[in-house]
């Protein structure tokens, strides 16, 4: 008998392609809209938003667009988190590496992000500000580290008020901070022998 290393990222795959697999049936009539195509559009940091991202492109053969900020944020997860508290509080609205330009052939979009500091990101309030979605049906799928989705779900209802908002999916995944405390924990004792 052999033993496979799953890693958290093919373990969170096959679960969302079995979660999407199941309840496929019963959304695809609310997926599909009337004659439009269908758009994923997200943003992912560690990748967690981009693996379900992917299985919904595949799965409802949607074209796929990532949404990144002009000027790449940092690599650094503490200095990362330091950038987007920053960005946050400024209310700034940050400038997109890419435009998607008109939505007008898509009848659905599902829209995928991570929670940050208990809202949805500045990169993402700039996409859907960027762009009309009136009278698009909007499927939201959001990852969180272990806090819930904060005012997320509000933040789409004021920034898409003339859209057919759709329950959100919403997932936990890895923490990075709770992986780092735990790396500086372990690397606190190495001094100590076996």
């Amino acid at each position: 008998m052999t033993n496979k290393v799953i890693n958290r990222r093919d373990a969170l795959a096959s679960g969302m392609l079995a979660l999407i697999a199941s309840q496929a049936a019963n959304s695809r009539s609310h997926a599909q809209g009337t004659n439009g195509k269908r758009l994923v559009a997200f943003l992912s940091r560690s990748g967690n938003t981009r693996v379900l991202a992917d299985a919904l492109a595949r799965e409802f053969e949607a074209d796929l667009f990532e949404i990144r900020p002009r000027d790449p944020w940092p690599e650094d997860y503490e200095e990362m988190v330091d950038w987007a508290t920053r960005i946050r509080e400024s209310d700034m609205n940050l400038p997109l590496a890419e435009s998607l330009g008109s939505l007008s052939s898509y009848q659905t979009v599902f829209l995928g992000f991570p929670i940050w500091g208990m809202a949805m990101p500045s990169v993402m309030t700039s996409f859907l500000k960027q762009h009309d979605f009136s009278g698009k049906t909007i499927a939201p799928f959001i990852t969180h580290g272990g806090y819930g989705v904060g005012s997320a779900i509000e933040t789409i209802r004021a920034l898409l008020p003339q859209s057919g908002i759709r329950a959100p999916f919403i997932l936990e995944c890895d923490q990075e901070r709770a992986t780092l405390n735990q790396l500086r924990s372990w690397l606190a004792g190495l001094d100590k022998p076996l």
